[in-house]
C-alpha cells in the first residue's frame, strides 16, 4: 500500500513514517498542503493520512482540494484519515464534512494502528480489483462488439478532442472514409454470417496496417474506428499534408489482397474497399465538413468503379 502523509513536523512525520514502514507499506512525506497537492497530481496512493493543524493550508482545506479534484474522475477516491493531537469532537464532524474518511490520534497505541492500515490495505485491493472492472466496462462500451474497433461514440468523442488539439497546435488533420464494395451484394451471395465475418476480416486488415505505420508518417494517435454498418473511417490527427493519400493506397491494396471471394463484386472477384481521403491543413473550419468532404470524395471514387481512393 503507498501512502501520503501530510505533517508540517518533520519530527512527527519521521517517526510515523518509520511506524508505517516497519509494517511493510511505501510511504512518502509532504511538508505542507501546497506540496500535498502537487504530489496528489503526478502520482496515486492508496491512503493519505492528513495532519490537521499546519501553516497556511490546513489538512480540511487540503481535503477539500483533493476531493474536489477526484470529482474530475469518474471512480476516483483516495481514502482520508486525519491524524492530529485534538481529537475533540468538533474536529471529528469538520473532518467529515470535508471529506475525510476516518480520524486518529497521533499518539494511537501500535496495535491500532497497524489493525486501521490492515483495513486500508483490504480497501485499496477492493478500489483496485473495482478501477480494473470499470475499465474493462469502459473500454467494452467504447468498442464495436463485432469488429472490435472503437464505435461511432468513442470516435465521435476522441475525433473532437483531436480536432481541438490540432486547431492550437496549428496541426494538420486528415480523415480515411471507407466503404466495403457491394457489401450487400456480398451478403445476398454469401449470407449474413459470412457478411459478419468479411467486416471482421477486413476491420482487423486495417488495424494491422495502420499499426504497422511506424516509421514516423502518423501520429500515435491515429486510430481505425467502425462508423457504421460496412463503413469504416481512419483519423490521422497530425500527419504531413500527403501522407494520407499514401496510407489510403494502401488499404485498398491490403483489402484487396486479402483475397476474399466475392463473385459479385464486379470484375474484381474478391472483397474490395473505396476510400474517401481529406486533408485539412491546421484544422481550418469545423470537423463537419471534413467528414463532408471525405464522404463526397468516397462516393466519387464508387462511381469511378470502386477498389480505389480519391484523394483532396
Amino acid at each position: 500500500m503507498k501512502i501520503l502523509l501530510v505533517d508540517d513536523s518533520r519530527a512527527i512525520a519521521m517517526v510515523m513514517q518509520a511506524r508505517l514502514e516497519s509494517f511493510g507499506y511505501e510511504v512518502r512525506h509532504a511538508i505542507n498542503g501546497e506540496v500535498a497537492l502537487d504530489y496528489f497530481k503526478t502520482d496515486s496512493f492508496d491512503l493519505i493520512l492528513m495532519d490537521i493543524e499546519m501553516p497556511g493550508m490546513n489538512g480540511f482545506e487540503v481535503t477539500t482540494r483533493i476531493r474536489a479534484q477526484e470529482g474530475l474522475e469518474p471512480w476516483a477516491w483516495t481514502p482520508i484519515i486525519f491524524v492530529t493531537a485534538t481529537d475533540t469532537h468538533s474536529n471529528l464532524v469538520t473532518a467529515i464534512e470535508a471529506g475525510g474518511d476516518d480520524f486518529i490520534s497521533k499518539t494511537v497505541p501500535e496495535n491500532v494502528l497497524q489493525a486501521k492500515m490492515k483495513a486500508m490495505s483490504r480497501i485499496a485491493a477492493m478500489r483496485a480489483r473495482l478501477c480494473l472492472a470499470n475499465n474493462k466496462l469502459q473500454d467494452q462500451a467504447n468498442r464495436d462488439g463485432l469488429t472490435g474497433l472503437l464505435n461511432r461514440r468513442a470516435m465521435d468523442m476522441q475525433v473532437d478532442i483531436a480536432w481541438e488539439q490540432a486547431r492550437q497546435s496549428g496541426k494538420p488533420f486528415s480523415l480515411l472514409m471507407i466503404d466495403v464494395d457491394n457489401f450487400k451484394k456480398y451478403n445476398d451471395r454469401y449470407g449474413h454470417q459470412a457478411g459478419d465475418d468479411c467486416l471482421k476480416a477486413v476491420a482487423c486488415c486495417l488495424m494491422e496496417q495502420i499499426q504497422q505505420i511506424n516509421d514516423g508518417r502518423i501520429a500515435p494517435g491515429t486510430f481505425v474506428a467502425r462508423y457504421g454498418g460496412e463503413e469504416f473511417a481512419v483519423i490521422i490527427p497530425d500527419a504531413a499534408p500527403g501522407v494520407h493519400a499514401g496510407i489510403a493506397a494502401n488499404l485498398v491494396e491490403a483489402i484487396h489482397a486479402l483475397g476474399v471471394p466475392h463473385e459479385k463484386n464486379g470484375g474484381y472477384g474478391v472483397v474490395t474497399i473505396s476510400i474517401g481521403a481529406a486533408c485539412f491543413p491546421h484544422a481550418l473550419g469545423e470537423v463537419k465538413a471534413l467528414f463532408h468532404l471525405a464522404d463526397e470524395l468516397l462516393y466519387k471514387a464508387k462511381d469511378a468503379g470502386r477498389n480505389r481512393a480519391e484523394v483532396a
